[in-house]
């Protein structure tokens, strides 16, 4: 039996998914995705950081990378001063340290009091809120923002599982190897992309997965995330065209998820850094 069309919570037309606590878990779920896939780091850039340092995260949400990534360092000694920004500030922590600022921000467009004051720039999951020109802006920013020899750091996953749905205007349809030239072409130098592939689905079969023995999204997370994504998806246009017609594809591909040992998602990251000043 296909599930009646449901109702979420929006913050605005420009927060592409949902900001509601369905949401905020399955972005602490997705978090947790994320770190397995990448054997258990927060972070892969190698940067060295000391106590006093500015870092900047993009893409918040629910905050919980900053917030293990605080922890994290001051359980080294190391006392961070963390900077962490999204669009809508619906999911930020109502409890954090106070080193940790969240803020309503934009990615292409940062306050121009951060010229070179951070050392280090995370960012996670923008593959389908950034098209071809704000992608050069986002970069742009970052390269202003980050110190000379800073790092930043982006994760995403390959929009190519979206083409059916979107068109190149809307979503780049290969952001690894569309976002390491960005990145030279706007100035960062030591770009490095390390790809992971991250099974969707299968839980309902013991068997091994055929791509990769990663722990990755449940059906029904996955599902989390297309039911999410309805209201963009329906203002695109491209596939389908009513919200009964959305939710049954959805809710049946998830049916079939939970035996596939062959669906999967490509997650990668890509590491750059600031040049140093001459």
């Amino acid at each position: 039996m296909r599930e009646q069309p449901s109702f979420r919570y929006y913050a605005s037309k420009q927060y592409l998914l949902p900001a509601d606590n369905i949401e905020t878990n399955r972005l602490n779920a997705q978090h947790n995705i994320v770190n397995n896939a990448l054997n258990g780091r927060l972070y892969v850039a190698p940067t060295s950081l000391t106590t006093g340092d500015r870092v900047l995260e993009s893409a918040a949400g629910s905050g919980i990378w900053a917030l293990e990534f605080f922890e994290q360092n001051r359980a080294d000694g190391i006392v961070l001063d963390i900077e962490s920004i999204d669009i809508s500030s619906a999911q930020f922590p109502c409890a954090h340290p106070p080193q940790i600022h969240f803020s309503v921000n934009s990615i292409v467009n940062l306050p121009n009091e951060w010229d070179n004051v951070f050392v280090f720039a995370h960012q996670r999951l923008l593959v389908l809120a950034l098209n071809d020109c704000l992608w050069h802006s986002a970069v742009s920013e970052l390269l202003r923002v980050i110190r000379p020899g800073g790092w930043v750091e982006l994760v995403e996953i390959e929009a190519r599982d979206f083409r059916s749905l979107y068109d190149e205007t809307t979503v780049i349809g290969n952001l690894s190897v569309y976002l390491p030239e960005v990145l030279k072409k706007a100035g960062f130098v030591d770009v490095v992309c390390e790809t992971k592939y991250v099974p969707i689905g299968g839980e309902e079969d013991d068997t091994p997965h055929k791509v990769t023995d990663i722990q990755g999204y449940s059906s029904e997370l996955w599902r989390e995330v297309w039911m999410g994504m309805k209201g963009p998806v329906m203002d695109a246009g491209k596939a389908v065209k009513t919200v009964e017609e959305y939710e049954a594809l959805v809710q049946d591909s998830a049916t079939e998820w939970k035996t596939s040992k062959e669906a999967y998602t490509t997650l990668f990251v890509i590491v750059a850094r600031k040049p140093d000043r001459a």
